[in-house]
C-alpha cells in the first residue's frame, strides 16, 4: 500500500500489491475525509509541500558497500530504528472506524518502533495512549491553552505518562481559513469530538459547573473559550518551566527564529507549516528546511509537511533533519485497517528509504547528510 498524493482534487486510491483496491473515500465520512485532506486558502502551499520534494535531488555513490544499512538514530535521548515518526494529527482518532484511531496508532507504533507524536486533541487520553506505544518512545504535542493551569496539568499528566519529548505547536492558536470545512460547517470540536484529554483533565473539570458527562455542551465551550493561547517570546521561559522534558518548538520556518528558539531555551527546532493546513502562501516546508538547518547547529531538527514517500524521507535527512514526520499516509491507513493499516504504511516508508540508501550507496545516515541534496 502507498501513500496516496495529498491533491484532494483528484480521488485518493490507496493500493496494496495482491489486495483489492481501497478508496479512501468510503472510508472515512466525509466530514473527516475533508478535514483530513484539506487546506489552508487555495491549498496551494499544501499541494507545494508535496510536489517541492522534486525540486531536491540527490547523487547516488557506487562501488560502495551498502550491503548493509543502518537507519537508526539518538534524539533527545531516545534510540530509534529510523528517523521516522508518526506527527500529531488532531482527527487520528475519528480516523478508524470505531472512534479510537489514537490508539491505533499507537499500537502501529509498539509494532513498526515508529514513535508517535500524541495530539492534545484526542479520543483517548495521554494515558491510555502512551501505555499502547508499549516500548517504543512517544512524544506529547501541545496546543496551549489560555489557562496555564490547564496547560501544566496537561504536560505533567504526559510526562508521568512517560513521554519522552513535549512538542509545543506554535501555529495554531486560531484555525486558518479552511474553506472545504466552513463550506460544510465542520469543526469535529465543537460536536465534542477529540476533546477527551480536556474533559478527562482535573484542572478543566474543575472549571465546570457540571462534569462533560452531563452538560457535553458547557463542556465544549469551556474548552473553546480556554483553546488557542498566543504565545510569543516572553512565553518560552513560562514553557520551559513547565516539563523537564526536552522541549520542542513547532512550527518554525525562518533561521533567525530558529536560531532565537535556540537561545531561548528550545532542545529541538520543529520545521512544520502544519502540512499547508494553517497559513497560506508559504513556500514549502522542504525549502524552509534547507534554511533552518544550517542555524541549528547540534540541535536536533524535526520536520514533516509534504512527505509522502521513503524517498521524500531520505532527501529530508539529507537537508539536515533529525527526524522526519508522515501525516495524512498513515492516517488513510489507520482508515482503510486500523493499527495494521497504518503500520504497512510506515513499514511502506522505511522500505522504500532504506532500499533508496542501498541503491544510491549512502549505509549510513550521516552517509546521507555527506551526500547532501541540490536544487535540481
Amino acid at each position: 500500500m502507498s501513500s496516496a498524493s495529498a491533491d484532494s482534487r483528484r480521488p485518493v486510491q490507496t493500493q496494496c500489491t495482491g489486495c483489492p483496491t481501497a478508496s479512501i473515500p468510503a472510508a472515512m465520512p466525509p466530514s473527516v475525509l475533508g478535514y483530513v485532506q484539506g487546506g489552508c486558502g487555495d491549498e496551494h502551499t499544501q499541494r507545494w509541500n508535496a510536489d517541492a520534494f522534486a525540486r531536491w535531488g540527490m547523487v547516488p555513490r557506487m562501488l560502495v558497500d551498502a550491503g548493509k544499512r543502518d537507519l537508526s538514530v539518538r534524539v533527545l535521548g531516545m534510540d530509534l530504528a529510523s528517523p521516522l515518526f508518526m506527527a500529531p494529527i488532531g482527527v487520528t482518532g475519528l480516523c478508524t472506524q470505531d472512534g479510537h484511531g489514537d490508539l491505533a496508532a499507537a499500537r502501529a507504533s509498539a509494532v513498526t518502533g515508529v514513535p508517535l507524536a500524541i495530539s492534545t486533541l484526542s479520543n483517548d487520553p495521554v494515558e491510555q495512549v502512551a501505555a499502547a506505544c508499549g516500548t517504543t518512545p512517544a512524544m506529547f504535542q501541545l496546543y496551549c491553552p489560555r489557562d496555564e493551569e490547564l496547560a501544566a496539568s496537561l504536560v505533567s499528566r504526559a510526562e508521568r505518562a512517560g513521554a519522552k519529548a513535549l512538542v509545543v505547536t506554535l501555529d495554531t492558536w486560531v484555525t486558518g481559513w479552511r474553506p472545504r470545512d466552513l463550506n460544510v460547517a465542520n469543526f469535529p470540536q465543537l460536536r465534542g469530538h477529540v476533546l477527551t484529554n480536556y474533559f478527562t483533565d482535573p484542572v478543566f473539570r474543575s472549571r465546570l459547573a457540571k462534569p462533560p458527562e452531563e452538560d457535553p455542551r458547557a463542556a465544549i465551550g469551556a474548552w473553546a473559550a480556554t483553546f488557542g493561547r498566543v504565545l510569543t517570546w516572553a512565553d518560552l521561559p513560562w514553557l520551559r518551566s513547565l516539563t523537564s522534558l526536552p522541549l520542542v518548538l513547532k512550527g518554525i520556518c525562518h533561521p533567525d527564529d530558529a536560531a532565537r528558539a535556540i537561545d531561548g531555551g528550545a532542545d529541538a527546532i520543529y520545521v512544520s507549516n502544519h502540512g499547508g493546513r494553517q497559513a497560506n502562501g508559504g513556500v514549502a516546508a522542504i525549502d524552509c528546511l534547507a534554511k533552518v538547518a544550517p542555524v541549528c547547529g547540534d540541535v536536533p531538527v524535526f520536520f514533516d509537511s509534504g512527505v509522502r514517500s521513503g524517498t521524500d524521507v531520505v532527501k529530508a535527512v539529507a537537508l539536515g533533519a533529525s527526524l522526519v514526520g508522515v501525516g495524512r499516509p498513515y492516517s488513510y491507513g489507520l482508515a482503510l485497517g486500523g493499527a495494521d493499516g497504518a503500520a504497512h504504511v510506515l513499514r511502506c516508508l522505511l522500505a522504500e528509504a532504506d532500499l533508496l540508501m542501498a541503491v544510491n550507496g549512502w549505509p549510513t545516515l550521516a552517509d546521507v547528510r555527506e551526500a547532501g541534496a541540490v536544487r535540481v
